[in-house]
C-alpha cells in the first residue's frame, strides 16, 4: 500500500474512534487510554501481519487471505486485552470478550478461506486461459477464452479477463490476416510464375525459329519482332507492378505531393484508356459533376490508380458495353467512380477484389487476360497512402469502383 492511502486510513480510523468515544460521553482520560491501547495493538498486529505477508508473498492467495483475517482479529484481541487489564475488568467480562473474539475470528477465517478459494480458482482460470492464448485454435478458441473469463470473482480479475479476451480476439484476427496474406502470396507466386513462363516460352520459340532460319519471309519476321516487343513490354509492366507493390507493402512508397487539378487527372486517364476501349468496341464516357477541386497529391501515382481502374473495367466489359467515369466533390472529398458493364462481381468475391493476386474465377481464363491480379491491389495501396479509401459494389448490371481522396485543408 502506498503511504498516502495508509495515512488517510489511519487518521480516519483515529478520528472515528474519538468521535465514538465522545458520542458515548466517555471521559477524556479513558478515551486516550482506549485509543492508545487499540492503536498500539493494531500497530503490533499490523507489523506482524505485514511481515508474515511478505514471507508468504510466493504462496497462494488463500493463505494470504487467512493472514489478513488473522491480523484483524489479533489486532482487536491485543487492543481489547490491554484495555481489559488496564481497566480491571472482571474475569467474567474478560471471558465473555474472549468468546466474542473467538467467534468473530472464526467467522473472519471462514470468510477469508472462501475469498481465498475464489481468488485462487479465478487466478487458475486466468492462468489456463493465458497459456492457451498463443495456441492456434481458430475462432472456437477465442469463444472458449470468452467463456472462461466471463465471471471472475473480483473486478480486477474481471478487467484482466476482458483484456485477455480482447487480446485473444486481436490475435485471432492477426492470424486470420496472416493466413490470408500467405495464401495470397502463394497465389501470386504461382500466377506470376505462369505469367512469366508463358511469354518467355513464346519469345524463346520465336528467337529459335529466327536463328534456325525456319522463318525467313519479311512479313513473318516483322510479325515475330512485333510480337516479341509486345511480350517484352508486357513482362516489363509486370516487373514494374511487382516493384511498386513491394514498395507499398514495405511502407517505402514515397509520395511527392503537388497541386493537381481533378479535371486534368480525369482527362489524362480517359485519353490513355480511349485507345484500348476503341480497339475492344467499348464506349468510354466521362463526366465531371460541379467545379473541379484542386488537390494535393502525387500525380503519377493517382493517375496510375485511375488508369488501373479504367483498364480493369474495359477488360471485363464485353464489346458494345459501356464504361462510365464520374468525378466530383462529396463530403469534403474528391470522389472518382468508374462504372462498367461486366455483369457484376459474385457477392462472395466482393470483399476480396482488392486482395493481393486475386483475379476471380472468370478472370483466370485466357480470354480475359487477367494479368497477375496486381492492379487493384496497387490501386488500394496508393489510395490509402493518400489517406483515402477505395471501394466496390455491384450496380446496374456491372460494378462501380469508387475512390475518395481528402481535399486539402483550407
Amino acid at each position: 500500500m502506498s503511504r498516502r492511502p495508509a495515512l488517510v486510513t489511519g487518521v480516519a480510523g483515529l478520528g472515528l474512534a474519538v468521535a465514538l468515544a465522545a458520542l458515548v460521553d466517555a471521559p477524556a482520560r479513558d478515551t486516550v487510554q482506549l485509543v492508545g491501547f487499540a492503536a498500539g495493538g493494531a500497530l503490533v498486529a499490523g507489523a506482524a501481519g505485514t511481515a508474515l505477508l511478505r514471507t508468504l508473498r510466493h504462496r497462494s492467495t488463500r493463505a494470504q487471505a487467512v493472514v489478513v483475517a488473522l491480523t484483524s482479529v489479533v489486532a482487536v484481541g491485543v487492543g481489547a486485552t490491554a484495555a481489559a487489564n488496564a481497566m480491571f475488568l472482571s474475569s467474567h467480562d474478560y471471558g465473555a470478550l474472549l468468546v466474542i473474539l473467538t467467534s468473530a475470528g472464526t467467522v473472519g477465517l471462514l470468510t477469508a478461506l472462501v475469498l481465498g478459494d475464489r481468488l485462487t480458482a479465478g487466478s487458475r482460470e486466468l492462468a489456463f486461459v493465458i497459456s492457451r492464448i498463443g495456441e492456434d485454435d481458430g475462432p472456437a478458441g477465442h469463444h472458449e477464452v470468452q467463456r472462461d473469463v466471463s465471471a471472475p470473482p473480483t473486478e480486477e480479475l474481471a478487467t484482466l479477463g476482458r483484456r485477455l479476451a480482447e487480446m485473444s480476439a486481436r490475435l485471432d484476427a492477426a492470424r486470420t490476416r496472416e493466413r490470408a496474406l500467405d495464401a495470397s502470396r502463394r497465389e501470386l507466386v504461382a500466377w506470376v510464375s505462369h505469367d512469366l513462363r508463358t511469354p518467355l516460352a513464346g519469345i524463346r520459340a520465336m528467337v529459335e525459329a529466327l536463328e534456325d532460319g525456319v522463318v525467313d519471309d519479311d512479313a513473318t519476321v516483322a510479325r515475330y519482332h512485333r510480337t516479341m516487343r509486345l511480350e517484352v513490354d508486357r513482362l516489363a509492366g509486370l516487373v514494374d507492378d511487382l516493384f511498386e507493390l513491394s514498395r507499398i507493402q514495405a511502407g517505402a512508397l514515397e509520395l511527392r505531393l503537388e497541386p493537381a487539378s481533378l479535371t486534368d487527372l480525369v482527362s489524362d486517364a480517359l485519353a490513355g484508356a480511349a485507345v484500348v476501349a476503341d480497339a475492344k468496341g467499348v464506349r468510354l464516357e466521362g463526366r465531371l459533376s460541379g467545379p473541379a477541386p484542386e488537390l494535393e497529391l502525387a500525380t503519377p501515382e493517382v493517375l496510375r490508380v485511375l488508369r488501373n481502374l479504367l483498364d480493369n473495367a474495359i477488360r471485363h466489359t464485353p464489346p458494345a458495353g459501356r464504361v462510365h467515369l464520374e468525378a466530383g466533390v462529396v463530403d469534403s472529398h474528391a470522389v472518382v467512380s468508374v462504372l462498367d458493364s461486366c455483369g457484376g462481381i459474385p457477392p462472395d468475391e466482393l470483399d476480396r477484389v482488392f486482395d493481393l493476386a486475386f483475379r476471380g474465377d472468370a478472370a483466370r481464363t485466357p480470354e480475359h487476360d487477367g494479368g497477375a491480379g496486381l492492379g487493384l491491389a496497387i490501386a488500394r495501396g496508393i489510395v490509402e497512402a493518400h489517406q483515402g479509401d477505395i471501394a466496390v459494389h455491384n450496380e446496374e448490371g456491372g460494378c462501380r469502383f469508387t475512390v475518395r481522396l481528402p481535399l486539402p485543408a483550407v
